[in-house]
This record gives structure tokens, sequence and C-alpha cells, in this order.
């Protein structure tokens, strides 16, 4: 059985999502007040409808009660985002996600229940950060304040060395993931992943490694 979501504020952030569950082969509810967000919204999800999410007759309406989570994605209205969680929790809505646009925000959300409090532009800005700190580090993922896991070009030191020769754990202290490397295959170039590499298996150039470990010694390798 599919899982079913709503979305709750088509903006930016609320229409990535919605439409990303959607592509997943996902049922999702999107919902907005405006009614152009919705048009656009429509083609790609379940059922796109336009009305007030702080009026809990209308969320009963179009079977919000029924989903299995519900994002909420109504930053810029501090009032109604906390109101519409209110209502979802009083509809026995077992897992929320909700957006927080400050600190403040994020705390009552989460004193509210909330499962899941998100802040996508403070976490975009320190995404940008570690770009510009650490640009050799194509991607980074906070684990939290001290482990993190990251994508790296392979180094050269590394490049022909088998995963155990390379004492990236003993040296190095970081646990090696997963290798992503491109190959081509009938002509065309793909992604291919090596999820929880052998201790034989060899490091190439250009390969990308996922590595996981503390943030100190993620910055000395």
């Amino acid at each position: 059985m599919k899982k079913q979501y709503a979305v709750i504020g088509l903006g930016r952030f609320g229409y990535s999502i919605a439409k990303t569950l959607a592509e997943h082969n996902c049922e999702v509810i999107a919902i907005d007040k405006d009614e152009d967000r919705v048009k656009k919204m429509s083609e790609f999800v379940t059922f796109a409808v336009e009305l007030e999410a702080m009026d809990e007759k209308s969320l009963r309406s179009v079977g919000i009660q029924n989903v299995d989570t519900a994002v909420v994605s109504i930053g810029e209205n501090i009032e109604a985002s906390i109101l519409v969680v209110m209502i979802l929790k009083e509809m026995g809505i077992k897992h929320i996600i909700a957006k927080a646009v400050t600190r403040l925000h994020g705390k009552v959300l989460e004193n509210l229940g909330v499962n899941k409090v998100v802040y996508p532009e403070r976490d975009m800005a320190v995404r940008v950060a570690h770009m510009l700190i650490r640009p050799n580090i194509v991607e980074q993922l906070e684990l939290s304040a001290d482990y993190s896991i990251i994508e790296l070009p392979a180094p050269d030191i590394f490049v022909g060395k088998s995963l155990k020769d390379s004492k990236l754990r003993s040296h190095y202290g970081a646990n090696l993931i997963a290798i992503k490397r491109k190959v081509i295959e009938n002509g065309v170039a793909q992604e291919q992943w090596n999820v929880n590499p052998h201790p034989t298996d060899v490091i190439h150039k250009g390969d990308l490694l996922v590595l996981v470990g503390r943030n100190e010694d993620l910055e000395k390798l």
C-alpha cells in the first residue's frame, strides 16, 4: 500500500517536496491558498487543492486526517504555521515535519510535538559555507557537531591502492562507505556505486569517495 503524504504550503520548499514525492510514486495531497501554486502543482500530485489550511473543516474535507505524514511548509507566516501544526496534532496525525524560519519558531514547533523541524535557508547557507571553506569536498552532510559524511574526489596518494592498503581507517580515522565511479556502457557515461566496498577493492583516478568520520579527522584527510 502506498504511503500518503500531505504537503501544506506550496512555496519553493513545499513545491519541491511534493513534486519529488510524486515522482517517487507516492500519493500526495498538496494544499495552498494560492490558486496559481495549486494549478502548477496539480499536474504532478494525486490531489492539489486550494483552501485555507487554518480551517480544520476544510482540511478534513480533503481527507488529510488519513495521511501517514504531513509536511507543513508555511515558513513565512509563523502564526499560520503554528496553528496548522496544532490542528494536525488534534486531528491525530502522528508524523509531522515542519519548516521553520527562526530558531524560536523551530523551538515552538518542537514543543508542539513536531517530529522533525527543518531550516532550509539555514541548512543551505551552512552547505555553501562548507563549500567555500573546503572546496575539494563535493558534498558534506553533518550527522552531529562532531561527525559528518563527505564526498571527496580520490586523492592521488590513494589511486591504484586497495582499500586495505590505503589505510583510510587506521591512519586517517575515516570509514569508506561507498565509491562512486563513472563508467562507459554502450557508449554512454553512467554512475556506478560500490556500497560497502571490500578491502581488496581498488581506488581509481576520478573516483568519488563517500566517507564518514569525525570532523577533525576528515579535515586532516
